[in-house]
């Protein structure tokens, strides 16, 4: 049965990133994978488009989809949009509309890159953490919101933190499931000593563990985690953090991996249904010069079988042809090192397209 494939390549880079990413698909249907891509616009090309960041169009093309495939979304022309229509709504809306929750941010260091990180190689070397972050509650959809006078005439921002048990048992459930596939060690962050939302949180992390005997459950404060990603990142595992901590988290332990460009992500329903994205942005500054690194989202489409397709076999043809283009030394400018040879995108499309030949 046909897999319908939504492709959304959004804005900046976004575009030619995706187009290489592309290129994987359109190779793994000449191979027998019975694939129906379809293609949208989202974000600032949405507001473009149809006058709103996620069209109607877009919206009911994504929820007929058994996958949706996105580039990046925003752009500086966009930003004197009001709040709603600026590109990052569309992001918002595509997870909380598809009922997203479950966000997976892998954070591997590929042994050819290790000098490419900003830390030691000895701290870094072998580097293999996976960060689930709840994605559709906390504080950036919690309500009330907004911007308010005072009596006195002070204008004032305010926003609510809030998460429900059943929320918080579900994603556990999502990190729990992953780190018994892996080393069997999570580590839940919060901030219980000063939130009450944390507290529930801890609590119900607690309570859903009692059902991983095999797992080793521990809890660090954020702030303390973010120290401890720099200073011992190899002592983690998985992770599992609420919304704004896994959001600064995750592209915290991006770095220790040399480049934002090599790592993609997954956004899960409570059916696997996934959208799936490099977690870099659309970085306007480099859009249209045909540098920007289409790794992240070509291993993408390797976490797409992986995870929504049930194709693990094929994921790690893709992830195992990635490896040899830079054991041959093909960089683009963000991970370029001495003795290699850089390369733009489409350049890096290609070469993985010939590895998987």
């Amino acid at each position: 049965m046909s897999k319908k494939i939504a492709i959304l390549p959004g804005d900046g880079i976004g575009v030619e990133i995706v187009a290489e990413a592309v290129k994987v698909l359109e190779h793994l249907k000449s191979e027998g994978l019975d694939l129906e891509l379809t293609e949208a616009p989202v974000g600032g090309a949405g507001y473009d488009a149809a006058g709103k960041p996620l069209p109607d169009e877009t919206l009911a093309l994504v929820k007929d989809a058994d996958s949706i495939l996105l580039g990046a979304v925003g752009g500086p022309q966009y930003e004197a949009l009001p709040r709603e229509l600026r590109p990052e709504r569309g992001l918002l809306g595509l997870r909380s509309e598809l009922g997203l929750f479950a966000n997976l941010r892998p954070a591997i260091l590929y042994p050819q890159l290790a000098d490419a990180s900003s830390l030691k190689p000895e701290v870094v070397a072998g580097l293999d953490i996976m960060i689930v972050r709840e994605l559709t509650g906390g504080i950036y959809f919690g309500e009330p919101r907004g911007i308010r006078t005072k009596e006195n005439g002070e204008r004032e921002g305010y926003n609510t933190l809030v998460y429900s048990e059943s929320e918080v048992d579900r994603i556990s459930r999502v990190a729990f499931d992953i780190a018994m596939k892996r080393g069997k060690k999570l580590c839940s962050v919060d901030k219980a000593n000063v939130l009450e939302v944390s507290e529930l949180w801890r609590e119900t992390v607690v309570k859903v563990g009692e059902e991983y005997n095999d797992v080793e459950l521990s809890h660090m404060y954020v702030d303390n985690a973010a120290m401890q990603l720099v200073k011992w990142p190899k002592q983690f595992d998985v992770m599992v953090t609420k919304n704004m901590f896994g959001d600064i988290l995750s592209d915290a332990a991006a770095m220790l991996t040399g480049s934002i460009g090599m790592l993609p992500s997954a956004s899960l329903d409570a059916n696997s249904k996934g959208m799936y994205e490099p977690i870099h942005g659309s970085a306007p500054d480099i859009a249209g010069k045909g540098v920007a690194n289409p790794l992240a989202t070509i291993l993408s489409v390797a976490m797409m079988l992986r995870y929504s397709l049930d194709q693990p076999a094929l994921a790690d043809k893709i992830d195992a042809a990635v490896g040899r283009v830079l054991d041959k030394g093909l960089r683009t400018p963000d991970i370029m090192a001495a003795g290699c040879k850089q390369i733009g995108t489409v350049e890096m499309g290609d070469a993985v397209m010939a590895e998987l030949a």
